[in-house]
């Protein structure tokens, strides 16, 4: 599919926006909308109750959100949790685990978190879990063999973004997870930034817990736990009485938000279409991946190129395209980055100020709370739109 009738999909952009902001949420394409209206226009707030036809189908949709979601992830249904964020699952997720360890355990968490990823284990602390700080190079990239130096015996905790939400740095994800996997540690990864640009897998990467969310993948504001099924009966979380302790359902607190389950469906049906198979699979979500990929690679190289042309720009990050995805965090000599935005702003273009929660990576550079500007593209981004961008610099 062309990149015209691909962004003829998303109503957003029929206005002229030039939107560089993809990393705190994407744009939505029309069947997504579409099928919101449906399910409220049929079904209102009607609950999953099988007693009757309508409550009948509104469990079943959930059930198509959940198969659908394991596809994404190389997962299985039942290894699956819908929640309303992310970070509100993870803080879940702590919460069984602060039932588990105590004095003497350990948990690292690498220095490149959102905070999505990190105040949820520095939790732990309070039970006398220790927490420790795998650091980053001054390229904001992660060397494994500073990992191997923190694993220990008690250590129980590995959390690692797939790439940062700020700066757009990958890390070596199944690297990291090998070495805690030997070590008898667990693994969770923030998949939040890289989901939209790389297809999950928790089966490749051999990791135990995964978090990703869908409103930057195309998706209405929805948050995704994986749990790898051996554990989940092992997990004291916090829960309702009759719910088993081998459903994953008791991770998913309360009455599910269904109309954007539908939407999530409509943003995955997108992904089918983008592969150009007649039906969802995990190979259409793979071949649409590639699609992406296709797309994002000039417009994230020309991007890379134009910042580190401009003298008055301090690009933080990986200087080269492999290494980074299509997140760019960088200052202007001689303002601050909401006057840089500002300015932005007035010649049409939209771009991000602040810190983004990635607390710990603005900190290591000296530029906390202020933070940086973020520029960051989706599929959807054009060249004509960083040429905008970088002429408004």
């Amino acid at each position: 599919m062309p990149q015209d009738a691909i962004r003829a999909q998303f109503p957003q952009l029929q206005d002229g926006l030039v939107y560089f902001d993809n990393a705190a949420g994407g744009l939505i394409p029309q069947r997504s909308l579409d099928a919101i209206q449906t399910y409220l226009t049929r079904y209102g707030s009607i609950n999953s109750v099988p007693g009757h036809l309508r409550g009948a189908e509104v469990l079943a949709l959930k059930q198509r959100a959940r198969a659908a979601t394991a596809l994404f992830l190389n997962a299985e249904s039942e290894e699956v949790a819908l929640g309303p964020s992310a970070t509100a699952l993870a803080f879940r997720l702590s919460a069984a685990f602060a039932r588990l360890w105590g004095p003497g355990d350990e948990v690292i968490v690498s220095e490149l978190e959102h905070e999505a990823n990190a105040s949820p284990w520095r939790e732990l602390e309070r039970v006398g879990v220790t927490l420790k700080v795998w650091r980053a190079q001054d390229d904001l990239t992660l060397d494994p063999d500073d990992l191997k130096a923190l694993l220990t015996p008690r250590t129980r905790l590995l959390a690692l973004s797939a790439a940062s939400n700020a700066f757009g740095a990958r890390t070596p994800v199944q690297e990291a997870a090998k070495l805690a996997r030997e070590n008898g540690t667990w693994s969770i990864i923030d998949a939040v930034h890289l989901a939209s640009h790389e297809l999950p897998d928790v089966r490749a990467w051999g990791v135990e817990f995964l978090t990703f969310s869908p409103y930057k993948v195309f998706g209405p504001h929805l948050g995704v736990l994986y749990v790898r099924k051996e554990l989940l009966a092992g997990l004291p979380v916090p829960k309702l009485s009759f719910v088993p302790e081998d459903d994953i359902s008791k991770l998913e607190y309360g009455t599910p938000q269904y109309e954007l389950l539908a939407g999530w469906l409509g943003s995955l049906d997108y992904l089918r279409e983008l592969s150009g198979a007649g039906e969802l699979s995990r190979a259409a979500l793979e071949a649409a991946y590639q699609r992406i990929a296709e797309l994002e690679t000039p417009v994230a190289r020309a991007l890379l190129d134009g910042l580190k042309a401009n003298s008055r720009v301090r690009l933080y990050g990986p200087d080269h395209l492999p290494g980074r995805v299509g997140t760019f965090g960088f200052r202007v000599r001689d303002e601050t980055p909401t006057q840089t935005t500002a300015r932005l702003m007035a010649a049409g273009v939209s771009a991000a100020a602040g810190h983004f929660y990635a607390v710990m990576p603005v900190q290591k550079l000296g530029l906390y709370p202020e933070g940086i500007v973020r520029a960051s593209i989706a599929h959807y981004t054009t060249l004509q739109d960083v040429q905008r961008l970088l002429d408004a610099l």
